[in-house]
C-alpha cells in the first residue's frame, strides 16, 4: 500500500464520525462511547471498545498511529477456549522448547504490520508467556509459553479481547520438515560454495606456475590448505552422494550417486595421495565444485518438486484443525476433527473452513471452493445441499449434518490423487531409469578403458583424464530428463483442477487425436428439470411422481434430479439400475420400471422417460435439460487443438442431435448402450486414432476404462472416477483443453531434456577421453547440463489460460 492509501486508511479510521474508532465497522444504534488517551471514541460494541482501553492502559496506544488498516471487530460473542488445553491437542501440535511449549498459530485478523506489533507486545506482556512472535504477511503467530505457570487458554484470552481468534496452523508439521531440510541443504551448499571458492583460488595458483618456479614449500602449503578446505566440502555438504551411493551399492544396482560418489571421492584420494608423495597434479578444486555445482542442480530440481506439491500442501492445509459441535441440548462444544464422528451437527463460522463433508442446514449460505474446483467465484448451496471439506463458508454461518469425516473426505480423497500422481513412474521416467543405470555400468568400464589406453599414451595425465571422464559423463541430466518436467506438469494439473490416476495417462493425453463426450451429466448441466406429465390406465399424477421419486431417491443418475423436489413416503426395495436403459425396483410390492420406452412399457421409443411394469405404461415423462455454460467453448478449444469431438449418448436421437447441433458436433449417435459406447472407441482405436473419453456416469465406468485416455468429470460416480484416467475437480468443461495443453507441453519438454542429456554426453565424452576437457572443466559442464533440464522443466508450472 503507498503512503498516500496508508494516510487516507488512518485519516477514515481515526475521523470517521460514523465508524467504530478500533475496527471502522458501521456504527449500531446501541453505540458505545468510551474515552482513551483523554479522548472519547464511538465504538460498535462493547467488545471493541474493551480492546481500545486495554490498549489504552497497557500503553500500546501507538497501534492506532502505526496501522494502515482498520482492526477485526472484537464483537461480544464468546469464544470457547478450552478445547486449546486439552491434551490430545497440544500432544498434537506443539514441541517442547526450552522454557516451556511452543505452538503456531493463525489469524485472519493480522491485517498490517501494526496487528503484527500489537500482538507480540499484548502476547509477550501475558503471564506465562516466554516468547511471542507474529507475522503480519503469512498470519502466524508463534507463542512459546510455560504451562507450568499458565494453561495456553490464559494467553489466547488476550488475543480475543483484541479481536484477533485464533486458529490452529494445520499443515505445520509437513512446512516444518520441508523447512528443516530446506534450511540442511542451503547450509550444505553455502559450505560447498565457500569451499569451491577457496579451492579454486589455491589451484588457480599451482596453475599458474606453469613453468614449475614455485618453491616447493610454497606449493605444499597450498595443496594442505585445499585440503583442510575440501574435506568438509566433500564429506559433509557430499554426504547425500556418498549416502546414496552406498544405498545403491547396498541394493545391488548402480545409479547417478554412485557415480558421483565415485567420481568425487576418486578426486579427493587421488589428490591426498599426491599430496602426501608430492606428485605433480592434485584435483581438490575439481571435487568441491564436482559437489558445488551438483548441490545447486538438485536444490533447483527441489524448486521444481515444491512447485508440483504446492497444491497438496494448500489441500493439506486447507481443512481446519478445531470444529464446533452442536449437541443434543442445544450447548456447543470446540472439538478436535478426530472426534467428529457421521450425523454430528457442526457449525461453522463467516470465513472459517469446513471441516467435514456434509449436508447443509437451515437456509442458503455461498460457499469457496477454489482449492477444490478452481471456480473463482463462490457457490450457492440451498438447504440439502452437499458442502465439502476445505471449502470456506462465505458471509454468513452455516450448519451442517457431517457425512464423511477423516480419510472419507472429498478433500482427504483429492490429497491422495495427487500424491500418488506425484509417486507414479510412468514408461518414460522407467525407461530413462534403465538407460541410466546400463548408462552407469558403460562409464564404468569406459572409465577403466580410458585409464589403461592414457597410461600406454601418457602415464603422466591417465588419472587426471580418467576423473574428467568420469565427471563430465555423469548422466544427472539423463535421470533428471523426465522425473523433473512430471513433477512439475502434475502440480500444475493440480492447479488446473484435474487429477491423474494412472501413471502412463499424461503421456497418452498427449497423444490424443478424437474426444469423445457423453451428454448427460457431462455436456449439459446435470440438472434435470420435470417439464411435464401425462398418465395413462387410470394412474394417479400423485402416485406416478411418488414411484419415480422412490425409485430414483439414491440414484447418482442426472435424472434423480428431476424428482428430487417430490415429496413420498414410498420406499423402493430391490432397486438395480440397468445401464443404458433405466431403473426398476419393488415399490408397494409391486414391480416397476423407469426409463426408456421399451423397457418400461413396451412402447415404442420417443425419447421420453416412461414408467411402467415393463408391459404396460402408467406415465410418461417430458425432462428439460441445458448444456453447460462453457460446454460450446470447450468444444470449440478442443478442436482448434486439432482433436475430432465426438458425441455418444444414451439419450433419445432428437435431444442427442439438438445438442450436437448446438454445439457444432457432426459425429453424434444416440441411443447408447454401455456396450455400444465401448464399440464406438474400438472403432476409433482400430483405425489408428488414440481416444480421449469424457463421461461421468455409471454406465460411462466400461467406455472409460477401455478408451486410450479417458477424464471423469467432478460431479461423476465413484466407479466412473475410478474407471478413468483423470478426474477434474469442477465443474468446468475447459480444463480439459487446458490439461491437454500441459501433457503436450509436457511431452515436448521431455523430448528436449533427453535430446540434450543425449546431446551434451554424444560431444562431451569423447572431448574428455582425447584429454581435451579438464576436471573442474567437465564439473562445470555436467552441472550446467543438469540444470539446463531443470530450468527448461520448471516452464512446465506456468498455469495455461482456461
Amino acid at each position: 500500500m503507498d503512503t498516500a492509501a496508508i494516510e487516507a486508511a488512518r485519516v477514515a479510521v481515526r475521523d470517521g464520525a460514523s465508524t467504530c474508532f478500533h475496527c471502522a465497522e458501521p456504527l449500531t444504534p446501541t453505540v458505545v462511547q468510551v474515552e482513551t488517551a483523554g479522548v472519547r471514541h464511538d465504538y460498535c460494541c462493547a467488545g471493541c471498545a474493551a480492546a481500545a482501553q486495554w490498549i489504552d492502559q497497557a500503553n500500546l496506544g501507538d497501534y492506532y498511529q502505526l496501522r494502515s488498516q482498520p482492526a477485526s471487530r472484537v464483537g461480544t460473542d464468546i469464544v470457547d477456549l478450552a478445547v486449546w488445553d486439552r491434551d490430545d491437542v497440544l500432544d498434537e501440535h506443539t514441541r517442547d522448547v526450552e522454557g516451556g511449549r511452543e505452538i503456531v498459530l493463525l489469524t485472519d485478523g493480522m491485517r498490517c504490520a501494526a496487528c503484527a506489533w500489537l500482538i507480540d507486545r499484548a502476547l509477550s506482556r501475558a503471564p506465562g508467556v516466554v516468547e511471542a512472535s507474529a507475522n503480519a504477511i503469512t498470519g502466524r503467530i508463534r507463542v512459546t509459553w510455560d504451562p507450568r505457570r499458565t494453561p495456553l487458554s490464559s494467553a489466547l484470552q488476550v488475543l480475543v479481547s483484541l479481536g484477533f481468534r485464533p486458529y490452529l496452523a494445520t499443515g505445520a508439521g509437513r512446512e516444518q520438515l520441508r523447512r528443516a531440510g530446506r534450511n540442511r541443504e542451503l547450509l550444505r551448499l553455502g559450505l560447498a560454495g565457500l569451499g569451491a571458492m577457496q579451492a579454486m583460488m589455491f589451484a588457480e595458483a599451482l596453475y599458474f606456475d606453469s613453468t614449475g618456479q614455485m618453491p616447493l614449500p610454497t606449493r605444499d602449503f597450498f595443496r594442505w590448505v585445499t585440503f583442510l578446505v575440501a574435506t568438509p566440502v566433500v564429506f559433509h555438504a557430499g554426504w547425500p552422494f556418498i549416502a546414496g551411493a552406498w544405498r545403491e551399492l547396498r541394493h545391488r544396482r548402480l545409479g547417478m550417486d554412485t557415480l558421483v560418489a565415485t567420481s568425487t571421492l576418486l578426486a579427493y584420494f587421488a589428490s591426498v595421495a599426491e599430496t602426501l608423495r608430492g606428485g605433480p597434479h592434485v584435483w581438490y578444486d575439481a571435487a568441491v565444485m564436482f559437489v558445488f555445482l551438483l548441490l545447486a542442480a538438485r536444490m533447483l530440481e527441489q524448486r521444481a518438486r515444491n512447485t508440483a506439491n504446492a497444491q497438496v500442501d494448500a489441500l493439506a492445509r486447507a481443512r481446519p484443525a478445531l470444529a464446533t459441535r452442536e449437541l443434543d441440548d442445544g450447548r456447543r462444544e470446540t472439538v478436535p476433527l478426530s472426534a467428529l464422528a457421521r450425523d454430528d451437527v457442526v457449525l461453522i463460522a463467516a470465513g472459517d473452513s469446513v471441516p467435514a463433508d456434509g449436508v447443509l442446514l437451515d437456509c442458503t449460505v455461498a460457499f469457496e471452493e477454489a482449492l477444490l474446483t478452481g471456480e473463482a467465484d463462490a457457490v450457492v448451496k440451498l438447504p440439502g445441499a452437499a458442502v465439502f471439506a476445505g471449502t470456506v463458508c462465505r458471509e454468513r454461518p452455516a450448519r451442517i449434518r457431517v457425512t464423511h469425516v477423516a480419510g472419507a473426505t472429498r478433500l482427504s480423497q483429492l490429497v491422495r490423487l495427487v500424491d500418488e500422481a506425484q509417486a507414479h513412474r510412468p514408461p518414460q521416467a522407467q525407461l530413462a531409469d534403465r538407460v541410466a543405470g546400463h548408462f552407469v555400468i558403460g562409464l564404468l568400464l569406459g572409465a577403466v578403458a580410458v585409464y589403461l589406453a592414457w597410461r600406454v599414451h601418457d602415464p603422466t595425465r591417465a588419472l587426471e583424464v580418467t576423473l574428467a571422464f568420469l565427471v563430465v559423463s555423469c548422466p544427472c541430466a539423463l535421470s533428471l530428463a523426465v522425473p523433473a518436467a512430471l513433477a512439475v506438469a502434475h502440480g500444475t494439473l493440480a492447479k488446473l483442477g484435474v487429477l491423474a490416476t494412472r501413471a502412463n495417462a499424461l503421456e497418452t493425453l498427449a497423444r490424443a487425436t478424437d474426444v469423445v463426450f457423453d451428454k448427460t451429466g457431462t455436456l449439459s448441466d446435470a440438472r434435470l428439470v420435470l417439464d411435464g406429465s401425462t398418465t395413462f390406465n387410470g394412474a394417479d399424477i400423485d402416485g406416478v411422481l411418488a414411484i419415480a421419486a422412490a425409485l430414483e431417491r439414491n440414484s447418482l443418475h442426472p435424472i434423480a434430479s428431476a424428482f428430487a423436489q417430490v415429496s413420498t413416503d414410498m420406499t423402493a426395495r430391490e432397486v438395480e439400475e440397468r445401464p443404458g436403459l433405466g431403473i426398476e425396483g419393488r415399490v408397494d410390492g409391486k414391480r416397476w420400471r423407469l426409463g426408456q420406452a421399451a423397457f418400461a412399457a413396451g412402447e415404442l421409443d420417443d425419447g421420453q422417460l416412461w414408467l411402467g411394469d415393463g408391459l404396460r405404461a402408467a406415465a410418461r415423462f417430458r425432462l428439460r435439460e441445458s448444456e453447460r455454460a462453457d460446454a460450446r467453448a470447450a468444444i470449440d478449444l478442443l478442436k482448434s487443438q486439432g482433436l475430432d469431438v465426438h458425441l455418444s449418448s444414451g439419450d433419445a436421437e432428437p435431444a442427442v442431435a439438438g445438442f450436437a447441433r448446438n454445439l457444432g458436433i457432426v459425429d453424434a449417435l444416440a441411443r447408447q448402450s454401455p456396450e455400444a459406447k465401448l464399440a464406438r472407441v474400438r472403432q476409433l482405436q482400430e483405425s489408428g486414432r488414440v481416444v480421449l473419453m469424457v463421461g461421468d456416469g455409471l454406465n460411462d465406468a466400461p467406455v472409460l476404462a477401455g478408451a486410450d485416455v479417458s477424464i471423469a468429470v467432478a460431479d461423476g460416480t465413484a466407479l466412473a472416477q475410478r474407471a478413468a484416467d483423470f478426474v477434474t475437480t469442477g465443474a468446468s468443461l475447459t480444463r480439459i483443453s487446458a490439461a491437454l495443453a500441459v501433457a503436450r507441453r509436457t511431452r515436448r519438454i521431455i523430448r528436449q531434456n533427453l535430446a540434450w542429456a543425449l546431446a551434451y554426453n554424444a560431444l562431451a565424452l569423447p572431448l574428455a577421453a582425447a584429454g581435451w576437457v579438464t576436471p573442474w572443466i567437465a564439473a562445470l559442464g555436467m552441472a550446467l547440463s543438469s540444470l539446463t533440464v531443470t530450468l527448461n522443466a520448471l516452464r512446465l508450472a506456468r498455469v495455461p489460460v482456461r
